[in-house]
């Protein structure tokens, strides 16, 4: 079974593509896909930014208010609750978005267990391995 990370969801940047990277996703034979909200933590958040503006200067300040929109105003909210998927009306209609993707494709399906019955560690193999 394979899954598809779509992240980190860039607004205006990767995000108008969501459908069409989930597409690619189901055609590949990816059989469950999740997403994460950019995050822009401590160092990272200069970097990202520095990026966006050599890369996609005529979009930064848009990103950036967008980001804030959905982290309370902040460039980051380390709220468990929330760091991933964001807050406020413009992350639940990505959030919307990205789950009626994952429905119409199929991408939502429940994780078959694997079977480990013949797995057998080497021979010769470090004795802590016959612990798993």
């Amino acid at each position: 079974p394979v899954g598809v990370s779509v992240s980190p969801m860039i607004p205006f940047i990767n995000e108008p593509e969501l459908e069409r990277i989930l597409e690619a996703a189901a055609a590949a034979g990816a059989s469950s896909a999740f997403m994460v909200v950019l995050r822009l933590p401590w160092e990272v958040n200069p970097i990202f930014q520095d990026w966006l503006q050599r890369h996609y200067p005529q979009r930064a300040e848009r990103v950036i208010a967008r980001l804030r929109e959905m982290r309370g105003g902040r460039d980051y909210d380390a709220d468990f609750s929330q760091r991933m998927t964001g807050e406020g009306v413009w992350a639940q209609l990505l959030a919307q978005r990205f789950r009626k993707a994952v429905a119409r494709l199929k991408l939502d399906r429940e994780r078959e267990a694997l079977d480990t019955t013949r797995f057998r560690p080497p021979p010769g193999a470090h004795p802590q391995h016959e612990l798993f």
